[in-house]
């Protein structure tokens, strides 16, 4: 089945941080024909990437904990424990911003990379899309506080055993988006990820 969109008036309502877009617009229905015209809002946002860093020697998860306005209200406070991650900027490729960024936010040089998945983060109401990847690391020396200056940044680096992250997903801290895809995927994935790096023998 064919599906259209027809955008009939789009405005800027505010543009700072983010861009807010009001549009009047109608769409096809699954019954046939169009719905009547519309109007939404539109958070124009950006493509980002974001990394799970995983020691497999150690067995461990770092992570890393900062303030979040959006948690503002939140019972469990602003400040949110979540991974790795970063605006893509132009042509950058998606693996280049999560190593770029494992650097500056916790200072683990990303020794391999693995895709998990690309998703939108909330299509109802933001084009904000997420490439996600784990990253194995050495953890041994992580910790600290890290982040750019200029970009107003206070990151803490937070070292778990993998038993420890997994826990926190199910009961604590890990309760943003990026985080909980890529935790739930690590558990389906993790002997897999320590066979393939040589933390345990591959059997078969």
């Amino acid at each position: 089945m064919y599906f259209k969109v027809e955008v009939l008036n789009k405005a800027t309502v505010c543009e700072g941080f983010l861009k807010l877009k009001r549009l009047n617009l109608r769409h096809s229905l699954f019954a046939g024909g169009m719905s009547p015209v519309i109007t939404r809002e539109l958070v124009d946002s950006y493509r980002a990437a974001a990394v799970l860093l995983y020691d497999p020697l150690l067995d461990s998860i770092v992570l890393i904990e900062q303030f979040r306005i959006g948690a503002m209200g939140h019972p469990g406070g602003c400040w949110v424990l979540e991974v790795i991650g970063g605006i893509i900027e132009g042509d950058e490729p998606a693996d280049s911003v999560a190593r770029r960024e494992a650097m500056e936010e916790a200072g683990c040089e990303v020794l391999d990379l693995v895709p998990i998945c690309e998703f939108m983060v909330s299509p109802g109401y933001t084009t904000e899309r997420i490439q996600l990847f784990c990253g194995r690391v050495d953890a041994s020396g992580a910790g600290g506080i890290h982040g750019l200056d200029h970009e107003g940044e206070d990151i803490r680096v937070e070292v778990l055993s993998a038993d420890e992250a997994v826990g926190e997903l199910y009961g604590g801290r890990i309760n943003s988006t990026s985080s909980i895809i890529a935790m739930q995927w690590f558990v389906a994935n993790r002997q897999r990820l320590r066979e393939q790096w040589g933390a345990v023998p591959q059997y078969g």
